[in-house]
Formats: C-alpha cells, sequence, structure tokens
C-alpha cells in the first residue's frame, strides 16, 4: 500500500461519517475551526515566515509571496469564510426533482456528496482552509495537496483544523494534508481511482495541464484566467478606468484579474492616456499593439502574440486597439481561457451582444472581473473557478462539491 492509498483508506472510513452529519454538527465543525484558527494565529504567521524566508531565498517574485503571505488581517479572513458557510444552505439531501411514473412509481432526484475529493493546489494557503471546510459543509472528504512554497503554513493550518474537528467528537481524517510533496506521491495522487472519487487541480496552467493529462481519477478542470476588458466606443470612460484599474492592480496575483485591455479605436486617443496615468500609480508595464504606442509613445513595449495570450500574474498589461465589439469577441475567442470577460459601454445592443456571443464562465457589464469569486458571488468560499463546461463552470462553490442520487419508491412494480 503506498503513501496516497493509506490517506484514502482513512478518508474512506471518515467519509462515511461525514456524508452522514446533520447539518448542525457541520455547522459546529466550521465554528471550532474559525475559533481555533484566530486564537492560533501568532503560530500560524510563525509558520508562515518560514515559508515566506524561503519563497525569498528561492528568488520568487513578489506578486507570488502575495499569494502566500499571511497577515492577520488575511486569518481574520479565513475564519470569517468558515463562519459564513454555516449560513449558507446544506446542499445534501437537496431535492433537486421528483415524479410519480404512469405506473406509481415514485422518483425523487437528490444531491449527495461525492465521497472523497483530491485537491492539488499551489502556494496559496488560504486554500488549504477555504477547500477543507467546502468538503465539510458539503459532507466530503478531503485529501489535500499543496505547494512545496507553503508546505509550513499548510501544516499547521492542517494540524489546527483537524483538533476542531477532533474536539467536536469526529474522525479528524475526514480531511488530510499529503505531507510529501514530491512528483512520485502527486503522481500517485492522480491515478488513486481506487482512493478518490474526484480529483480538482487548482493553480497555474502548468498545474492544471499536468493533472488534466496524467490524471485518471475523474477532474473537474479549473482554470488559468487571462482575462479580458474592452472599452467600447459608447463607454463612460472614467468609469472603465476605474475599472480596469481595479481589474489589474488591486491584486494581479489571482485568476480573475484583468491581463488585456481591448479599447475601441473611436476613444483610444482621449482614454488610453487616462489609463496610464491610472497604471502608472501602480507602476504596472504596458504592452501594447502599434496604434497604442503611437498614442502612449515608446514606453509602452511592443505587443507580441505570445503577449496576448499570456496570464501574467504581475503588474503587465497588453493593449489593442481594435476596430469594433466584433473585434473585440474575435480576440477574446483566440486568446481567452474561458474565465471571465468585460465590456464597458452605454449601449445596451453591445452588451447584450458581448455578453452573448463571449464564450466564457463569466461575462461582465461595467463591473470588475474581480469579483468572479465564490464570495462575492454569494456562494461562500469556492474551490476554485471552472473553465470547463462538465458538471460545474464558474465558482464551485457547495451545490458543485454533490453529486447526484435518484431514490425509486413502488409498491410491487415489476417490468
Amino acid at each position: 500500500m503506498n503513501y496516497i492509498q493509506q490517506l484514502g483508506q482513512n478518508a474512506a472510513r471518515a467519509k462515511k461519517q461525514i456524508a452522514g452529519c446533520p447539518t448542525g454538527e457541520k455547522n459546529r465543525i466550521l465554528t471550532e475551526i474559525a475559533a481555533i484558527l484566530r486564537a492560533n494565529a501568532s503560530e500560524i504567521l510563525k509558520a508562515n515566515e518560514q515559508d515566506i524566508a524561503q519563497a525569498k531565498s528561492n528568488g520568487i517574485s513578489d506578486t507570488m509571496i502575495d499569494r502566500l503571505r499571511l497577515t492577520m488581517e488575511r486569518i481574520d479572513g479565513i475564519a470569517d469564510a468558515c463562519l459564513k458557510l454555516t449560513d449558507l444552505e446544506d446542499p445534501v439531501g437537496e431535492v433537486i426533482e421528483g415524479s410519480t411514473r404512469p405506473n406509481g412509481m415514485k422518483i425523487t432526484k437528490i444531491r449527495v456528496p461525492m465521497g472523497v475529493i483530491g485537491i492539488i493546489f499551489e502556494s496559496r494557503p488560504d486554500v488549504t482552509v477555504d477547500a477543507a471546510a467546502l468538503c465539510i459543509k458539503s459532507g466530503n472528504a478531503a485529501i489535500l495537496r499543496g505547494g512545496k512554497e507553503a508546505f509550513h503554513s499548510n501544516c499547521k493550518l492542517m494540524e489546527l483544523m483537524r483538533e476542531a474537528v477532533a474536539k467536536c467528537g469526529y474522525d479528524k481524517d475526514m480531511i488530510q494534508l499529503v505531507e510529501d510533496t514530491s512528483r512520485e506521491v502527486s503522481t500517485q495522487m492522480m491515478r488513486a481511482n481506487d482512493s478518490i472519487d474526484v480529483l480538482i487541480p487548482r493553480g497555474g496552467a502548468g498545474l492544471i495541464q499536468a493533472v488534466v493529462q496524467n490524471a485518471t481519477v475523474p477532474v473537474i478542470e479549473t482554470g488559468t484566467g487571462n482575462c479580458h476588458i474592452y472599452v467600447d466606443e459608447t463607454a463612460d470612460l472614467a468609469m472603465a478606468v476605474q475599472i480596469t484599474d481595479n481589474g489589474k492592480t488591486q491584486r494581479p496575483s489571482v485568476c480573475n484579474a484583468l491581463e488585456t485591455c481591448l479599447v475601441h479605436e473611436a476613444v483610444a486617443e482621449q482614454f488610453l492616456p487616462m489609463l496610464q496615468q491610472k497604471l502608472e500609480e501602480h507602476q504596472v508595464e504596458i504592452r501594447g499593439c502599434e496604434r497604442t504606442r503611437q498614442i502612449l509613445g515608446d514606453s509602452v513595449i511592443p505587443a507580441t502574440e505570445e503577449d496576448y495570450a499570456t496570464e501574467f500574474l504581475d503588474y503587465i498589461i497588453s493593449i489593442r486597439v481594435v476596430s469594433s465589439v466584433d473585434e473585440a469577441i474575435q480576440h477574446i475567442s483566440k486568446y481567452s481561457t474561458g474565465h471571465s470577460e468585460c465590456i464597458i459601454t452605454e449601449s445596451y445592443r453591445n452588451a447584450e451582444k458581448f455578453q452573448k456571443e463571449v464564450d466564457s464562465a463569466c461575462v461582465y457589464v461595467n463591473c470588475s472581473t474581480r469579483f468572479t469569486d465564490g464570495g462575492e458571488f454569494g456562494l461562500g468560499a469556492e474551490i476554485g473557478i471552472s473553465t470547463q463546461k462538465l458538471h460545474a463552470r464558474g465558482p464551485m462553490g457547495l451545490r458543485e462539491m454533490t453529486t447526484m442520487k435518484y431514490l425509486i419508491c413502488g409498491d410491487g412494480q415489476i417490468r
């Protein structure tokens, strides 16, 4: 029996307990987790500092270190996310639909847990808590494999959460951390069909593709975010500046941050200097098309095809001037990863066209792509943003962590 199989055996035992756990008890566990995280915040920060120091010595960029860093405020936010889940309706047992067949047989379709969910993610330690909490509330056991960059933070967070579960009188193996971050164990996890019911990768394109290409366990693919904003010829330009700045600079290291700004040629000369002035406050590097460079000058780096296809996750933005909403949609269709796109417009017709024709999980009109988030959608903490079309798409909250079961009742019917 290999390492993952052992974790899977533990999870198989625990999943029966969490699957049948009443809503009130699941909420009690989550409340205890929130309390223990707050009470031990100093220990968590001490562990996180070890990871930060290691990241700096390895030359990891400042924006990626921001993904890794925990603060008192962020720990409070993580604890609050657990408590917010207690306010949300428990999806387990929800009746989706029902019918009575002509022969009198009654059929009911309900939500049930998936079983054991494996989650492979990178450097954000907050995901450790979000994922565990979502699995608990949705009645699933969880096996979590974080990146080695956040190893000390993840170990401390999991230690505390398991302590909270045990304090509530339940099997702490309902949530487990893979403490061996080797590639061999990661591969074991991807092929553990006998131990894991579904696998969810959360991270950069490299991680996601590695899981999709190598896993034999069913995968729900969360997506990278090459997100776009299109500033239409009818746009409120002051609004466009604020929304573009928010989408790019509020937290550039996350998947719903903007990477490309498309601007209608009719407003480019007026809008682009306004945007440049705002982005300079954050020292954002601009890579633009030839028309963008004509308007903004040689400080703009010539944009390449690769730039338009890149999720920068940094203070870098690519800009292209287009002739119409159709050209903007064509650009997005070519380069988008299907995550989140936005149009700034006062034209109802163009807004409707954009939302109808852009094939992404989330399509916005006159508001920031930074809202693509389970909490902002009222779903509570989310396991990731799915850019695929099977099972789940967009922010994956509690309902997306369940599957369906048919209950059939009769009184002697035969076929």
